[in-house]
């Protein structure tokens, strides 16, 4: 859709709106003695100008078409006295002086707009020129009179005033007793003034005059002059009489109120009661007075089909509004939003001091002037002026406004909660919102509809959201964004009212003034109690397999344990402040003064920063305490209490949001042994049952945690050892980064049970003599049968292989081992047998041989005489075993030992780019060799000494290893 243009580009208001000079209230309250001697503005005084300004109603028309046809001779259809009355917009002394503009003129008058459809509707062809009186009541003071100076006679009464203009001296004279006695003259005196031609005597503000001279008797004779005077003008067939009664009735006394009641009775009787203006005619009243309107533009009847569009679209929304009509609707009130007309009609005008006509008129110029001068400045584009665009920020626009409203006891709440402040909430809230509701001001027009529509004195002094919707609803606006102002508005305005959907404002403070009120009282030590609480009761839900431990202050309360713990840092204790990773360091490295063993095991929920918690937890305490407050829940009424339910409620969904909020970060070890961040995101409630099984669903989507490892996958992290302890297995998901963290260790009890039972490993006991008994594998066991002990084993699937077959010799021994024998001495060699397992085995009978001296067959060795070393072997089937004799004389120095066959040994120092090299062009190769032994000492140099964590570390990577923990220091 293209973007309509603002309303300030399409029409123009009138030259002083646009130059912002709507100051004076009086260019809207004309008075008939001004226009009558000159004095009156150009806009009322120039009748040309006056009609072009006017825009003729229906009844405003109908009559002034029945006063030229009476003027004109004709009765029928006419009357000869009118009761002015009127409804919004019309104006009685407007229609007053329209009446009197038509007598003056005459046929001069057939030029000026209107005119014509005025002699159409009369039936005749030209405005017959009249003598014309007219009377004021606010104006005419009896005790001073008119005259007497310049030869002109005193007049005391309004029936002399009446004579003289109509007649001069000879009028005056046929009442100048009258009006020197104050008696009011009857019959053939008033037939004496009147003239014989067309003659239009004009009263307005009589109640004014009525009450002022109640005492003198003046008010009474009046009466009975209008009664007379009345009856004369029924009896002719050229004369007319158009009357306005009112004053406010909130100013009458009972006097008064019986005076005006009396009067109303006689108009009623002797003339016709006739209405200015129908509420469809409104608008084009408006237009006229505020505005050079030549008619709807193009682009006003565009504006006007969208805005119909809207309505038809979100019909459900907006309330009572025809679709079928919308288009018409918007038409006929363009510029103004139809709202904003409306509220004048459906609730202001029941407003006792609402004057109907100048009073709003004046509101509404400065309204137009305003919002003129604030488009033309770039502030605002709407395409309408809209009821929620009031300039509630100007204070000459509310003191027009509360001139209207009576008093200005909403003040306070108008620029506290509205405009006219910089922090008045809807102007802060508007400052703070996102950016669609910035630029639409959404949180003051809805501020100010609500504004509008809930003081216009009416019974149902309330807002609806549909009333809302419609008001400030245009086809560029998300419908959806005005709940959640009202809302916003709810939470913060201090005299605005919210009760199921209905919106008021008041001049009394509202909860939201208490709350604040009780906020400022609590105290800090038990905002964060209850932090600290709400945070605990947050992380207490949720799956099992977590410790939790809260707030601590040092390592040591952080236990070292072979299992998942949550630690809960303190809402003091963001990642943002530089301490905080320090701090998870040092507990992640240290258990109080010693090491940590189980480092893998910890998990660090931290927040992201804790003052929405705060600001949550201190607006539940304030609620809280207007709840238990007996005194202040005494003064509220039942929608107030609902409130504080509602508040009180929503409080404790903030708090628990908020710190889901908050607690957006989790740290744990990396596998490279650095702190790893992960961030949960924007979180809320919603994301998951519990804040524990957020941050478990997330962690186990990064392979951080896992609730079960397959056999295979567990041995692909077996450690360079062929026994691996049940009790190291489970310490290392907790100890090693490297390995995912176990939720539960109790599911490897499975992961053993089906590694056994696929072959995949094997699982023993160890006896005394270190023999794995009972082995079982490729075997079912169940699981409550596996043991995590330091006792009791997993095997490679190839050594469980072997000792799960039947012994077997495997090796041989000869004992004693190489032995020094004099020529002829004798030593019985014996043989011990060896299974697969190194265990001892049954030797078979043995076949013995020797490369010098002689063997039996029991093994006894007989030395040869010849001085020399000799082998003597041990033959079992196709196993072997040997053994060096040496013979020697005491007398001569031993012979050298035969080279290459003792083995091979070396020792020196390796610097540390050479290690891997050692490994794979030395060690590597011969590590098939079972009998290769590999000692390794190193020594760590430390100027600073080594410290007890670093111990423990290095203690903890030979276990892993399954290696000697003995650490010597030197």
């Amino acid at each position: 859709m293209p973007r309509l243009r603002p309303w300030f580009h399409v029409v123009s208001p009138r030259e002083d709106l646009r130059e912002g000079r709507p100051l004076d209230a009086s260019e809207f309250a004309v008075h008939l003695d001004q226009v009558r001697d000159g004095r009156a503005p150009e806009d009322y005084l120039k009748p040309e100008r006056f009609f072009e300004r006017t825009y003729m109603t229906k009844g405003l028309a109908d009559l002034a078409a029945q006063m030229v046809r009476r003027l004109s001779g004709i009765k029928v259809e006419t009357s000869a006295v009118f009761n002015m009355a009127t409804q919004f917009g019309g104006g009685k002394t407007h229609a007053l002086t329209l009446l009197y503009h038509l007598a003056e003129a005459g046929p001069k008058a057939h030029a000026w707009r209107g005119v014509k459809d005025i002699l159409s509707r009369a039936g005749v062809s030209s405005v017959p020129e009249a003598a014309a009186a007219v009377f004021v009541g606010t104006e005419f003071d009896s005790i001073t009179g008119r005259g007497g100076t310049d030869g002109e006679p005193l007049r005391r009464t309004p029936w002399g005033e009446i004579a003289w203009q109509l007649g001069g001296a000879e009028a005056f004279n046929a009442v100048a007793a009258h009006d020197e006695r104050g008696t009011a003259p009857a019959g053939d005196a008033v037939r004496a003034f009147l003239p014989e031609r067309p003659t239009v005597i004009l009263m307005d503000e009589l109640m004014n005059y009525i009450s002022r001279n109640r005492k003198s008797g003046l008010a009474a004779q009046f009466y009975s002059f209008l009664h007379s005077l009345s009856e004369e003008a029924r009896a002719r067939d050229n004369l007319v009489l158009a009357v306005s009664i009112p004053a406010s009735e909130l100013e009458m006394n009972p006097e008064d109120q019986r005076d005006y009641e009396s009067l109303k009775k006689l108009l009623d009787r002797l003339g016709k009661a006739l209405f200015m203006s129908a509420e469809t005619e409104v608008a084009e009243i408006i237009r006229r007075r505020l505005f050079e309107w030549q008619g709807l533009p193009e682009e006003a009847v565009k504006t006007a089909a969208a805005y119909a569009y809207w309505v038809t679209e979100y019909r459900q929304l907006v309330g009572d509004v025809d679709a079928a009509s919308a288009r018409e609707l918007f038409k006929s009130c363009y510029p103004f939003h139809p709202a904003l007309i409306s509220v004048f009609e459906r609730k202001w005008q029941s407003l006792p001091r609402f004057q109907k006509t100048r009073g709003i008129l004046r509101l509404l110029a400065l309204w137009v002037s305003h919002a003129y001068q604030a488009g033309y400045r770039g502030a605002h584009r709407d395409p309408l002026i809209g009821l929620g665009t009031a300039p509630l920020e100007d204070p000459y626009f509310r003191a027009a406004m509360f001139e209207q409203l009576g008093n200005n006891d909403l003040e306070g709440a108008v620029t506290t909660d509205i405009a006219g402040r910089r922090e008045a909430h809807a102007v802060r809230l508007d400052r703070e919102a996102p950016n669609g509701i910035k630029k639409a001001r959404l949180h003051q027009k809805v501020a100010t509809t609500i504004f509008f529509e809930s003081n216009g004195g009416q019974t149902r002094a309330e807002a609806t959201v549909p009333e809302i919707r419609f008001a400030v609803g245009e086809p560029e606006l998300d419908i959806g964004n005005v709940e959640t102002v009202l809302e916003a508005l709810s939470d913060t305005c201090y005299y605005l009212n919210a009760d199921r959907n209905r919106y008021r404002f008041s001049q009394s403070p509202n909860l939201n003034k208490m709350l604040t009120d009780r906020r400022a009282t609590i105290k800090q030590e038990a905002i964060d109690k209850r932090v600290r609480q709400e945070i605990q009761t947050i992380f207490k839900a949720g799956p099992e397999g977590f410790t939790r431990r809260y707030f601590p202050e040092n390592s040591s309360q952080v236990p070292d344990q072979a299992v998942l713990t949550l630690v809960i840092l303190a809402p003091d204790q963001p990642l943002s402040a530089p301490d905080t990773r320090k701090f998870i360091e040092t507990v992640i490295r240290e258990h109080g003064s010693l090491g940590r063993t189980f480092k893998s095991a910890l998990l660090f929920a931290v927040p992201d920063e804790s003052t929405q918690i705060q600001d949550a937890a201190r607006k539940l305490l304030a609620w809280e305490e207007i709840a238990d407050d007996t005194e202040t829940i005494g003064r509220l009424d039942a929608a107030q209490q609902r409130q504080l339910k509602i508040g009180t409620d929503r409080a404790v969904r903030d708090l628990k949001e908020a710190v889901w909020r908050a607690y957006r970060y989790v740290l744990l070890l990396n596998k490279d042994n650095t702190l790893k961040e992960v961030d949960l995101g924007p979180v809320h409630t919603s994301a998951a049952n519990s804040m524990v099984e957020l941050i478990l669903n997330r962690l186990k989507a990064e392979d951080e945690i896992t609730e079960d490892i397959g056999p295979h996958k567990l041995v692909r992290y077996w450690p360079p050892t062929k026994e691996w302890s049940t009790q190291a297995v489970r310490e290392a998901f907790y100890a090693s980064p490297t390995l995912p963290r176990l939720l539960d260790p109790r599911a490897l009890r499975r992961t053993i049970t089906d590694g056994v039972a696929g072959g995949v490993f094997g699982y023993a006991g160890k006896d005394a003599d270190g023999r794995f008994v009972p082995l079982y594998f490729e075997t079912t066991l169940a699981e409550a049968d596996i043991e995590f002990s330091n006792e009791v084993y997993l095997l490679p699937a190839a050594e469980a292989r072997k000792y799960i077959e039947p012994p077997r010799l495997a090796r041989m021994e000869i004992r004693p081992g190489r032995v020094r024998l004099k020529p002829g001495e004798r030593i019985s060699f014996a043989v011990a047998c060896f299974d697969q397992h190194d265990q001892s085995y049954p030797c078979p009978p043995v076949t013995w041989s020797a490369t010098g001296g002689r063997i039996d067959k029991k093994g006894l060795y007989v030395a040869e005489t010849t001085i020399g070393s000799y082998y003597v072997q041990a033959k079992v089937d196709e196993h072997t075993a040997g053994v060096e004799v040496d013979v020697l004389d005491d007398s001569l120095p031993p012979p050298p030992p035969p080279l290459g066959r003792k083995g091979l040994r070396w020792r020196g120092a390796v610097p540390p780019q050479k290690w891997m090299n050692l490994y794979t062009k030395v060690l590597s190769r011969y590590a098939t060799n079972p009998k290769l032994k590999l000692e390794v000492m190193f020594e760590l140099p430390a100027e600073n000494g080594i410290t007890e964590a670093q111990k423990s570390e290095l203690r903890v990577i030979l276990r892993e290893l399954g290696l000697s923990e003995d650490i010597e220091e030197v």
